[in-house]
This record gives structure tokens, sequence and C-alpha cells, in this order.
């Protein structure tokens, strides 16, 4: 049995993610915005941690990560919170995961939601509006936590650290004519943060449907993971 948080699950691929992970027998921590949200976990109430912060809220986050820093020692963890567009794109979809990634200890599988948007990314970190003053690109994040995902992978030898397209799937982002699997959309994460199968033990990867694909050229280049993470530990004051 594993301890696997997975962010951003009152709906979404995140709620079907940590259904799954429950009904299979795992200890789960589920996580919403506010306390608003954390009453839509429904079935899930009783059943798995909840914790609560906006993650538009760099101190929220820290909050968090003290919180489950507090508690019993987590085994994966899947960033799966984020947002389509506006001034929380930054915030959540990029800063989120980072802080959480410096600050928690223990973890030792981490799971990063991308999307085969980040392909439109721009490697540019000039000018780049992390706090989200004004409204951030979708492509942009996609490619930075993607390139996150394999920066830890790099320089952290001791954990797997991997990516996931889910595709375009018929959440509440994707709205209901998305034509992708939603099944299929959060299998590949759940595999990732608990299975022993050996492929799944791989590190630095990106993921679609559970198979390995090529990122965008970016992802890889070592100079720029490491301007991306020079340019976050200065933007929250926190080294990965």
């Amino acid at each position: 049995m594993s301890r696997i948080l997975v962010t951003g699950s009152a709906d979404g691929l995140g709620l079907a993610a940590a259904t799954t992970l429950l009904a299979q027998g795992h200890d789960v921590v589920v996580h919403a915005r506010n306390e608003e949200r954390a009453a839509d976990l429904g079935g899930l109430i009783g059943r798995a941690r909840i914790v609560v912060g906006d993650f538009t809220d760099r101190d929220a986050v820290r909050r968090v990560a003290a919180e489950l820093n507090g508690a019993d020692p987590l085994d994966a963890v899947i960033h799966n919170a984020g947002v389509w567009s506006g001034r929380p794109v930054m915030p959540v979809n990029v800063i989120a995961p980072y802080l959480l990634t410096a600050l928690l200890e223990g973890p030792r599988r981490l799971v990063y939601l991308s999307s085969g948007s980040h392909f439109s990314g721009r490697p540019v970190l000039d000018g780049v509006d992390w706090p989200g003053a004004s409204a951030g690109s979708y492509a942009d994040s996609k490619l930075y936590v993607t390139t996150l995902a394999a920066a830890v992978a790099r320089l952290r030898p001791g954990v797997l650290s991997n990516a996931v397209d889910p595709g375009w799937v018929p959440t509440k982002m994707g709205g209901p004519g998305a034509p992708d699997d939603l099944e299929l959309g959060h299998r590949t994460q759940e595999w990732l943060a608990v299975s022993d199968d050996p492929q799944a033990l791989t590190t630095g990867g990106y993921w679609y449907h559970q198979e390995l694909t090529q990122p965008h050229h970016a992802v890889h280049d070592e100079a720029f993971q490491d301007r991306l993470l020079r340019t976050l530990a200065e933007e929250t004051g926190t080294a990965l």
C-alpha cells in the first residue's frame, strides 16, 4: 500500500485517479481549493485525508506542504491541479508543483500533468508573469512543468519523476466534446505512482496512455532546465 497525494482532486482526472487508487487499497490524500470544493468530494470524505489550499496563493501551498510534512510520509505525488486560462495559469500550473516538489519530504515518485499543448510552448523565460497579474499561456505553463519533471529526474536520482499527457478528455476543463478516452486519461498517472511494473519504474519520461513518447525538444535541454530552476528559485525564494 502506498500513500499518495493527488492535487486538484475535487473533480475530473484528479477525482478519478483518487477514487481508483482508494479502490485499490492505497492511502490517498486528496486536495481541494477551498472548503466548498472539499465538500464536493462526496464519497471520498471519510475514506481519504483532505488538505485544502488555494494554489494561486504561495503561502497556501506552503501551508499544505507543512501540514503534509507533519503527517505520515508520502510515497508519491500526482501533480494534477491545473487551470486552462486566466491569471491562475502560472501560479497553479507551475509555481505550485515547483514549491511542493521543493518542500515536501519523502515522496519517491512524482507525476506531473502535462498536455499535448506543451509542444506549442516557448522555451523562453524572460518576462513571464509568474505571480499571475495577467493571463498566462497554458502551452508555456505545460512546457515548463514538463521540463520541471525532467529536471527533477536528472537531479534527484533516487526519485522517479515523470510527466503525463492525459489526452484531451471530457472533463470540465476539456469540455463535453473532447475526443479522448477519460478512463485512459487517468490510468497512466496511477500506474506511475504505485506500480512495480519494470516499465513504470522509468524516470524522466513523457507518457501518453502508458506509452513513452518524445516531448518538446527543450524538455531535455539541461541548460534550459537549469535556467528554469534558477528562475523559479529566485521567484519563490525557495531552491529545489
